[in-house]
């Protein structure tokens, strides 16, 4: 019997058996490391850049961006945390009744705002919750009125300076708008003292 051999087959089984053998996974590993770096690469962006792609506010109006950082843990409430001027879009602040607290007015120092609460660091009002006496209280509600009217008049920016927030936990942030302190209109107005490390009086 005669056996006939295909010469191009042969050739092409000997070539197949004689490349190299590539590792198995290699190209597995390849696409892995190409992701991780490229992952690395978007963190690194991300670490740098968060500020301006963090977005500005939730459909609900509350500042999702409003950047407000705690206190260093195990260290006094008076060490200074540095935080970004923030600016605050126009918005409602109505009086803070019973319900949840999202943007409200609490008196004319005190303010909610997306959830935080934030104290006015530069000035001092009467109180309305627990005034010295009649004078006070009657003050302490014309500030948080006119608080409120100063709020909803447009946006404004809120500044940190010094402490982030005071014994109780509330973010001490001066509000600003057009270059002008809104504590600073309640001042002029005989509604408010300059905040300079105690309260003052009220009653005579």
């Amino acid at each position: 019997m005669v056996r006939i051999v295909d010469l191009d087959k042969a050739r092409r089984e000997r070539d197949r058996r004689n490349r190299p053998h590539r590792p198995p996974g290699r190209v597995r590993t390849i696409l892995i490391r190409i992701l991780v770096a490229i992952a690395v690469v978007a963190l690194l962006a991300l670490a740098a850049n968060w500020r301006s792609i963090w977005p500005a506010a939730t459909p609900g109006g509350g500042l999702v961006g409003l950047y407000l950082p705690p206190s260093t843990r195990g260290g006094s409430a008076d060490a200074a945390v540095p935080a970004p001027t923030v600016e605050v879009a126009a918005r409602r602040f109505p009086l803070c009744g019973s319900g949840a607290r999202i943007d409200c007015v609490v008196d004319g120092d005190t303010i909610w705002l997306a959830g935080t609460k934030i104290r006015l660091a530069d000035i001092n009002t009467p109180e309305v919750s627990s005034p010295q006496c009649a004078a006070e209280r009657r003050l302490g509600e014309r500030a948080t009125l006119r608080l409120q009217v100063l709020l909803e008049a447009g946006p404004f920016e809120l500044r940190a300076d010094g402490r982030d927030e005071d014994r109780y936990g509330r973010k001490l942030r001066t509000l600003v708008r057009n270059d002008r302190s809104l504590g600073d209109t309640l001042v002029a107005e005989g509604l408010a003292h300059p905040w300079n490390g105690r309260r003052e009086s009220w009653c005579g």
